[in-house]
């Protein structure tokens, strides 16, 4: 009886799908072997949703009276992300001490004119679901806001507050001195030196100038500054025409009205008299090395401690993110990747990347292998860092100096195709994120007075051939190296040694002799 019921519903299944789609498995099962290309049998035809026309999604752009420019993007939600960017930096403190920008940062969101501690702006936001938060990098300064649509008023009213009526308070000053050397004597002790390196590869490829001026505040500079230091500098470069408002998820003629009301006619603490002396320096690349010897074995104690390492960071100029070129830069990087000698592997992990296959698959003995491009308006740093046992150190910086001299060959079209599809997609990825893609607007917006839509970028890069690769990569080549050092450098090539072998056409170093060992 039961076998007759099995055959009844296999027949039944034959009768549906038909025999070609029918499999019979040794666990006794079956299922329609129909393709996952093919459209399943018996099933309506689906209807999708179509977008009527591209203008709701682009970037609304409009600059007010006072030159505050007001940048929107809408995106469905209930919550949005609003902030005010300022073209200011640690870049602009050459005629300061440098680490203003580390403190504003750190001060952000303290008492201000409306608001008698940080805490009440913490209560206020609270009440419409909201957090807040500021940035600096070496050439932007970022205030945001995350909440309910419904708080934009309080949120925009805010941000207007905490930007231009700070009323930075002598304990709060003295507050930040304490975070800021906590955060100096944090940044030298951690397990992880990326931070350092990039600060000290900026210092050497730009000695003394814009992006190579410290982005951390230098101990020595923490005493000096004051509340009299702070409105000098927020009065030279915190003005409306240095700043954009931007928000995502919100309808742009609402943030509009926001912007007229809180940020248009509004007196800063420190005044309305036109800026005594802005610096609009063009970054001059040097190059150079900086080294600095440190005793690196006890940085990470433990059960299971990291091994003692040795530091090293190289690179070259490239471009600017205004140039054509940035592109081409980006999917470079992007080909190079890399990372660390542990990974959890699977798809989209950069595996395949050439630091990976060249190097750590390659060289058992290397920790790190990572590739880094930094672009800023006016100039660009692509290097590579690389970590590896101390008495190892000539051999690592070869195989790297290797690396930059195999860029100007040409590359493989699999791998070409890789670096751009693996490009697009984490650009796409990460503009699925509303902050993300509030960043993206103010940023763009600040620099250029317009934004590249995602669908834009994706054709660049999909433009992109291995002549251009070889191109900007040739071209990068005759620039003179930026090295930092970190660790124990006894086994460290000189700097004339690097060169050369970036000079070369193999990436070799200089054979050196040595009578005794």
């Amino acid at each position: 009886m039961a076998t007759h019921m099995s055959r009844c519903r296999t027949w039944g299944r034959v009768k549906r799908f038909g025999i070609a789609a029918y499999r019979k498995y040794s666990s006794g099962g079956g299922y329609p072997n129909t393709s996952l290309s093919t459209p399943l049998p018996g099933i309506p035809k689906p209807v999708f949703a179509s977008v009527d026309g591209q203008e709701k999604y682009e970037t609304k752009i409009t600059t007010l009276e006072n030159g505050l420019k007001v940048a929107s993007q809408n995106k469905f939600g209930q919550f949005c992300t609003v902030g005010i960017l300022i073209n200011s930096g640690s870049r602009h403190e050459a005629k300061y001490p440098s680490g203003i920008a580390h403190f504003l940062e750190k001060l952000a969101f303290s008492s201000t004119a409306q608001y008698g501690s940080k805490d009440e702006i913490l209560l206020t936001l609270e009440k419409h679901g909201g957090i807040c938060d500021c940035q600096t990098s070496r050439d932007t300064t970022m205030y945001a806001v995350s909440a309910e649509v419904k708080g934009l008023d309080t949120v925009v009213s805010l941000l207007s507050d905490a930007v231009l009526q700070p009323r930075l308070l002598d304990e709060e000053i003295e507050m930040t001195r304490m975070v800021v050397r906590f955060e100096l004597e944090d940044l030298n002790m951690r397990p992880d030196p990326e931070p350092l390196l990039t600060e000290m590869i900026h210092a050497a490829a730009y000695r003394g100038n814009t992006v190579g001026l410290p982005r951390y505040c230098p101990v020595e500079n923490v005493d000096k500054i004051d509340k009299k230091v702070l409105h000098s500098y927020l009065h030279n470069y915190y003005n409306p025409e240095r700043m954009v408002l931007a928000g995502v998820g919100i309808e742009h003629e609402q943030l509009l009205d926001c912007a007229r009301k809180y940020l248009l006619d509004v007196k800063p603490v420190w005044g309305t008299s036109s800026p005594a002396s802005i610096d609009l320096s063009v970054a001059q690349y040097t190059g150079g090395i900086i080294k600095v010897e440190k005793d690196m074995s006890e940085v990470s104690l433990g059960p299971t401690p990291i091994p003692e390492l040795t530091h090293i960071m190289i690179g070259l100029e490239s471009c600017s993110y205004l140039e054509d070129d940035f592109i081409p830069f980006a999917v470079l990087n992007m080909m190079m990747g890399g990372g660390g000698s542990f990974s959890a592997g699977g798809p989209g992990k950069g595996m395949f990347t050439r630091l990976y296959l060249n190097v750590l698959n390659r060289h058992h003995w290397m920790y790190n292998a990572t590739s880094y491009h930094h672009s800023y308006e006016d100039s660009g740093l692509l290097c590579i860092h690389a970590s590896a046992d101390p008495r190892q150190v000539r051999e690592m910086v070869e195989i790297i100096t290797r690396e930059f001299i195999q860029m100007a060959g040409n590359a493989g079209e699999v791998e070409l195709q890789r670096a751009k599809t693996q490009l697009k997609s984490m650009l796409m990825m990460n503009l699925e994120s509303r902050p993300v893609i509030f960043e993206d607007v103010g940023r763009q917006v600040l620099s250029t007075g317009r934004r590249k839509l995602p669908h834009e970028l994706c054709d660049l890069i999909s433009n992109v051939t291995a002549a251009d690769l070889k191109r900007v990569t040739t071209k990068m080549l005759r620039s003179k190296p930026a090295v930092a050092a970190l660790g124990d450098l006894t086994e460290l090539p000189s700097y004339e040694h690097i060169q050369a072998a970036l000079s070369s056409k193999d990436g070799r170093l200089p054979r050196t002799y040595r009578l005794f060992r």
